[in-house]
């Protein structure tokens, strides 16, 4: 019996807690479409961590659902963050973006698509640059700002490939319990910037 434990139970209880522990902490998402070229590819394989603190600049997976009004399909969407809760957030007319009065550098980015492509959405043009409640308003965001200041518990997202990512310029801000986590490494373990 004592063997039958130490070589059967043991090991089933072992596993099946790392089990629990791995999909309780981490999940697996895929990059769909080109908008975080060049820094992720289309199909890339992520590593996401469910109980990650968001930072900014942070990579997200959440779900579009009731987020992207035009999303249908229960998609999940990875985006980075650019505003956190209780941000003030501004972009120039020369795509510099302003969080809280302090310009912010976007090293992740071109400066091709910091400005033009920033600037230049599919239905608008911003050669003025924007705050968040100016886009707001001229987008028709379901959740219209009254503020420039991100509320409480919401975030501001972005892809990389500003020139056709469909982002919260175009609808707003991701609710944080629509986040399904932080992306950290794609699967062949190279840590995500």
């Amino acid at each position: 019996m004592i063997r039958f434990l130490k070589d059967w139970i043991i090991p089933i209880i072992i596993g099946s807690l790392i089990a629990f522990l791995i999909q309780t902490f981490f999940g697996i998402a895929n990059v769909n479409g080109h908008s975080m070229d060049p820094n992720l590819q289309n199909e890339e394989r992520l590593i996401i961590a469910k109980k990650a603190t968001i930072k900014r600049f942070d990579i997200i997976v959440f779900n579009a659902k009731d987020v992207d009004p035009n999303d249908k399909d229960n998609l999940s969407y990875v985006k980075r963050v650019i505003g956190l809760p209780g941000d003030k957030l501004t972009y120039l007319a020369n795509g510099d973006l302003k969080i809280n009065n302090k310009i912010i550098k976007q090293s992740f980015i071109s400066k091709k698509a910091k400005t033009t492509d920033t600037l230049t959405l599919v239905n608008a043009d911003y050669p003025n640059g924007f705050d968040l409640k100016t886009i707001s308003e001229q987008q028709n965001w379901t959740k219209p700002m009254t503020s420039n200041k991100i509320p409480k518990g919401y975030y501001f997202v972005m892809g990389d490939n500003r020139k056709i990512s469909n982002d919260g310029r175009y609808w707003g801000l991701v609710p944080k319990n629509k986040i399904m986590g932080v992306a950290k490494y794609n699967l062949a373990l190279h840590k995500i910037k």
